[in-house]
C-alpha cells in the first residue's frame, strides 16, 4: 500500500497495488494525514533521453553495453522517471544499427525493461544547414530512406516509438505516411519548414514539434519561420525544455497560453553530461562545454547540445515560469505523453493501471523524490 497527498487536489489517498497493478484508491479526510506526508503521482515519463549518469546512448558502435543501459535507467528512477525513450541521434549507418540492437537486448532484461517501452530516433533525417541542425554533426545528416530506416527498425525489435525529422528533406512526406502506417509518432525537428511543408507535414501525420524553440537558428526572419506554423496549428502538439537554458521563461508562458496543458509535452533532452563535473569533453570529435550552472554548449556553432538535467527540474520549472499547477505540470510530464505513445498502462494513477508511481514534496517548485515504484515495486528509496 501507499499513502500520499494526491497530486490531483491534495486529498490523502492509500492506494493499494496487486500483481503490479493498482487496485483500489481510498480517500481520506483531509486532515486525517500526517502534516509531513508526500505528495503522490504517475512516475515521469520522458520521450527524448539522449544519455544518463556518464552513459549516452549514441556512444560510437561497441561501447554502449547492456549494463551502461541499466546504470542510467537506475539513475533516472531516482529522479522520478519511471519510462522513457532511450534516443539516438544523427550518427553512421553502422552505429545506428548497433546501438539500437544494444537497446533491443538491454530491455529484454526484466528489471529494466518495464521502463523502456521503445526507442526515439532523431535524425539523422533533418536539415543540414548550421543552426537548425544544431550539434548533430553534418557528415551524417541525409535524406529520409524507408529502407535504411527498416534496418534500425528491426534491429531495434520494431520498438522505435517517434522519429523526428525535418519536413522539407525531400521524401519527408512519404516518409511521415510510412511511419503512421506502422503508428510511429513522427516528430518535426531540427528543421526550416516553410508554414506549407509543415501543414503538409502534420496533413501527412506529424503530431508533435520536437523541442520547440530549439533546433532553430539563432537569427530568424521575425514573420517567416518555422516556429509560428507549428504554434499556430492546433493539431500538432508541442514537446518542450524547461531546464532554465533552452527556452527563456516568457516563452514557456507563451507557448503554454497558446498549447495549454493538454497540447504540450515535458521533455529533458538529457544528455550522458548530467551529473558530471563542469569542464569540456569530447563528443564524437566535437568539443561539448559543460558550464557550472549546468548549461551544456557546442561553441563551434554557439549552439546548446542538449540538457543536464533530468525532466524533474522542468517539471518544478514550468510551475514557476507560468504558474500552473502541480496536476497540470504532472499532465504535461506524464498523462499527455502515456497518451500520445499508446502507453495506455501508466500515466494516471486508476484502478488497473500499472502502478508506476513516484513519491515527493515540492518546495520553491523544486521536486524531491523520495520514492520510486515501477509495476508496483519500490526502485528508489525506503
Amino acid at each position: 500500500m501507499v499513502e500520499g497527498l494526491l497530486y490531483w487536489d491534495n486529498t490523502p489517498v492509500a492506494i493499494e497495488i496487486q500483481d503490479g497493478k493498482i487496485t483500489r484508491i481510498t480517500r481520506k479526510p483531509k486532515g486525517s494525514h500526517p502534516r509531513d506526508l508526500p505528495y503522490v503521482a504517475p512516475g515521469l515519463i520522458d520521450n527524448q533521453v539522449n544519455g544518463y549518469a556518464s552513459i549516452s546512448f549514441g556512444f560510437a558502435g561497441g561501447k554502449l553495453t547492456v549494463e551502461g543501459v541499466r546504470k542510467a535507467t537506475r539513475a533516472l528512477w531516482k529522479e522520478g522517471v519511471t519510462t522513457y525513450l532511450p534516443t539516438l541521434t544523427t550518427n553512421s549507418h553502422e552505429i545506428l544499427k548497433t546501438n539500437f540492437a544494444v537497446l533491443a537486448q538491454a530491455v529484454r532484461e526484466p528489471d529494466i525493461g518495464r521502463s523502456i517501452p521503445g526507442y526515439h530516433l532523431e535524425g539523422p533525417y533533418i536539415s543540414p544547414i548550421d543552426g537548425y541542425r544544431g550539434a548533430h554533426p553534418k557528415k551524417w545528416v541525409r535524406p529520409p530512406d524507408w529502407q535504411e530506416f527498416m534496418v534500425y527498425y528491426e534491429a531495434a525489435d520494431e520498438k522505435i516509438l517517434q522519429v523526428t525529422l525535418a519536413p522539407e528533406m525531400e521524401g519527408a512526406f512519404e516518409f511521415i505516411r510510412n511511419c503512421r502506417r506502422k503508428n510511429i509518432v513522427v516528430a518535426l525537428g531540427h528543421h526550416n519548414g516553410s508554414m506549407e511543408i509543415i501543414t503538409r507535414a502534420i496533413d501527412a501525420g506529424a503530431a508533435i514539434s520536437t523541442h520547440l524553440g530549439n533546433g532553430c537558428a539563432n537569427m530568424i526572419n521575425r514573420h517567416v519561420n518555422p516556429l509560428w506554423p507549428q504554434l499556430a496549428d492546433d493539431r500538432i502538439k508541442a514537446s518542450i525544455i524547461c531546464d532554465g537554458f533552452h527556452l527563456r521563461p516568457e516563452e514557456v508562458r507563451v507557448f503554454y497560453k497558446v498549447k495549454g496543458t493538454a497540447g504540450i509535452i515535458l521533455t529533458s533532452d538529457v544528455t550522458r553530461y548530467a551529473g558530471m563535473k563542469p569542464g569540456t569533453y569530447d563528443a564524437d570529435g566535437k568539443t561539448i562545454e559543460l558550464t557550472a550552472d549546468g548549461m551544456i554548449k557546442y561553441p563551434a556553432q554557439n549552439v546548446l547540445a542538449g540538457a543536464a538535467s533530468p525532466i524533474t527540474k522542468g517539471v518544478g520549472n514550468i510551475m514557476r515560469f507560468t504558474q500552473c499547477t502541480l496536476r497540470d505540470a504532472i499532465t504535461m510530464a506524464s498523462t499527455n505523453p502515456a497518451r500520445l505513445y499508446g502507453l495506455d498502462d501508466r500515466g494516471e494513477i486508476a484502478p488497473g493501471k500499472r502502478a508506476d508511481l513516484i513519491l515527493f514534496t515540492v518546495k520553491d517548485n523544486v521536486l524531491h523524490i523520495k520514492q520510486t515504484l515501477v509495476a508496483g515495486e519500490v526502485v528508489y528509496g525506503g
